[in-house]
């Protein structure tokens, strides 16, 4: 799990490391068979997808996992929203820096509790219709709707009337101040009484809806008619004519199909360990950026051994996450301490909880949690996460150091839509995600307001308290960005002494891709936005 040649991190025990590598052996096994195709070129085949002509060959990008919502008023993991984002136009959007940018809305005015929107004209859906007010109207509506039970309902409840004086106008009048408001309005729009939009999406984005085949492809097409992003280049298509995302959950699988050409790109889809050697190969090009995206352990706050604050405190300082980050992910992730990164302007320093077995073990000793006379076990969780090849290995790694500390834990990998579900549905003990596109600080609202949990939001370890409740209720309602600021330090500060989730790191954002590839641009979000200006220059 080190680099060859490295010494291996002191709190590998011999018995960790051979269960780590008997866990692992095969599939880097099978990396290391990649290895040597990257260094040595695979051999040509002249029967695979590189030998289509460029035209007519899709763009492929790989997946490690499924997205699982193609409608985007309910879309909440990472793939459906950057599939929906090529599908569905929205009123504004984030660009690479996380900057809001116009995409339908032309421009727009915000007096008082007004926000108006005036939309750009000739806008029309794949099918042929027309993009007006009412469609935007009918989406957010939607989403308000008990009934319709969208994740984002309490995302939008602040508004309290939306008006359409014509087809290219429509304003949004809000109950009172709310900061984060314009940034929530980056939903694509769906057509007006679309019945089939989770099986058949109808967007206005630069590419339009082909198909699905579960856990296997989604195709998509560039919309010839799509508007584009500013006045000026009303009417560019994207430039590649087919756009196809398979879904492939093995590492080595992946790799081994960007090198034999029947994928184009990758991003995130590789360990960190390999990177150097993909830039020893004259066929890729990698490109590398910041990326908003943190990673966590989290809890299940109502199970009767997690419920005790001194147990996740104890785990806390059992995760060496220095180590984990130099060794396993090649110093390509940041040590966290915060969901916010220390670039963000609402980011306060907290209570931190260094790597030490011995607080750690005194503070389950303090949570009466004593070993087993019989297993030597304190207590057994189990930990639950996808199929993710890195997913897996972080989880192996933690699994060894709570070993260290007497906390036995079971690992159980399932497939992408089984594994999101349970975590959504409270089905768990420990789980291990990521949030990307953190961008403004009201994100904490949906994750830990006690109105929040699932399916109202995302507040899927049940945490409750009064006073953070308050405090993410006014801090959306402030829009001073020093007087935010003290809000937020406040909530930090409770979520680092109560430890609702492990705050592991902060990603780097990394793409692989042919040679030939020009054009993509990392989003610190790690959005596929820029899919639309790619193009293939046979070199």
């Amino acid at each position: 799990m080190a680099r060859r040649g490295s010494s291996l991190p002191d709190y590998f025990s011999p018995t960790a490391i051979t269960t780590c590598l008997s866990r692992c052996f095969a599939r880097l096994s099978f990396l290391s068979l990649f290895s040597l195709l990257v260094a040595c070129g695979a051999p040509s085949n002249t029967s695979s997808p590189a030998s289509i002509s460029l035209p007519d060959r899709p763009f492929v990008v790989a997946l490690d996992s499924a997205p699982t919502a193609f409608d985007p008023r309910f879309a909440t993991d990472a793939y459906s929203e950057r599939i929906t984002h090529l599908v569905f136009s929205a009123l504004i959007r984030l660009d690479p820096q996380d900057r809001i940018v116009p995409d339908l809305a032309e421009r727009w005015e915000i007096e008082g509790h007004r926000y108006t929107f005036y939309l750009r004209k000739a806008v029309r859906f794949h099918d042929g219709r027309s993009l007006t007010s009412a469609d935007v109207r009918y989406t957010y509506e939607s989403m308000l709707d008990p009934a319709v039970a969208s994740p984002f309902r309490k995302t939008y409840e602040i508004i309290e009337r939306i008006d359409t004086p014509n087809p290219q106008t429509v304003s949004f009048i809000l109950r009172g101040p709310h900061a984060p408001f314009l940034f929530s309005l980056n939903r694509g729009i769906v057509p007006k009484g679309q019945e089939a939009i989770s099986t058949h999406p109808v967007g206005s984005g630069p590419f339009s809806f082909i198909s699905y085949e579960p856990d296997h492809a989604v195709e998509l097409r560039a919309f010839p008619d799509y508007f584009g992003r500013v006045p000026t280049i009303i009417g560019q298509a994207p430039k590649i004519a087919r756009l196809l995302f398979k879904i492939i959950p093995d590492q080595a699988t992946r790799l081994l199909a960007l090198q034999k050409g029947g994928v184009d790109l990758i991003q995130n889809g590789f360990i960190p360990d390999l990177l150097p050697r993909l830039q020893k190969n004259s066929q890729f090009k990698i490109i590398k950026g910041p990326s908003t995206t943190y990673s966590y352990l989290g809890f299940n706050l109502a199970d009767p051994v997690l419920k005790n604050k001194n147990v996740r405190l104890a785990i806390a300082h059992a995760i060496d996450k220095e180590k984990i980050a130099k060794y396993i992910f090649q110093d390509q992730v940041t040590p966290a301490h915060s969901l916010l990164t220390e670039r963000h302007f609402a980011y306060a320093p907290t209570k931190r909880y260094p790597f030490s077995r011995e607080k750690a073990i005194q503070l389950l000793d303090e949570a009466k949690r004593y070993p087993s006379p019989v297993t030597g076990e304190r207590f057994h969780l189990t930990y639950k996460t996808s199929q993710n090849e890195m997913g897996r290995m972080v989880a192996e790694v933690i699994q060894s150091q709570l070993s260290e500390i007497g906390i036995g834990v079971t690992i159980r990998s399932f497939e992408w839509g089984t594994f999101y579900s349970d975590v959504k549905s409270g089905n768990f003990q420990l789980f291990s995600l990521s949030w990307v596109g953190v961008n403004d600080p009201d994100i904490y609202y949906d994750l830990f307001h006690s109105s929040a949990i699932p399916p109202n939001g995302a507040n899927r370890v049940r945490y409750q308290n009064k006073r953070m409740d308050t405090l993410l209720a006014s801090g959306r309602m402030i829009l001073q960005p020093n007087r935010r600021k003290d809000v937020y330090k406040e909530v930090q500060e409770i979520l680092a002494e109560e430890m609702p989730y492990v705050s592991l790191w902060h990603a780097e954002n990394v793409a692989v891709m042919k040679k030939e590839v020009q054009g993509y641009t990392l989003y610190g979000n790690g959005d596929f936005f820029s899919l639309k200006d790619v193009t293939r220059q046979p070199i």
